[in-house]
């Protein structure tokens, strides 16, 4: 399946705090459906959760997931 790559803006303190719970093995429940609701803003059809990939490093900081997404519901 195709995957979406999703950035979110947030701010350093958020950003930290997802890494931290992304190292830890856990999930940041606020910004994955974020994430989510991002795809369906597109016109897609998520397939699977929102995958955290990292953060960016410019300002403003954004979170980057990937999202896989159904082919045959595009925009």
């Amino acid at each position: 399946m195709p995957l979406l790559r999703i950035q979110l803006d947030t701010d350093r303190t958020t950003a930290r705090r997802v890494i931290d719970l992304h190292r830890a093995g856990r999930t940041h429940p606020e910004s994955r459906a974020a994430a989510e609701a991002e795809v369906w803003r597109k016109g897609y059809t998520p397939a699977a959760v929102p995958v955290f990939i990292g953060t960016t490093n410019g300002d403003p900081v954004r979170l980057v997931y990937e999202v896989e997404i159904y082919t045959d519901t595009t925009p």
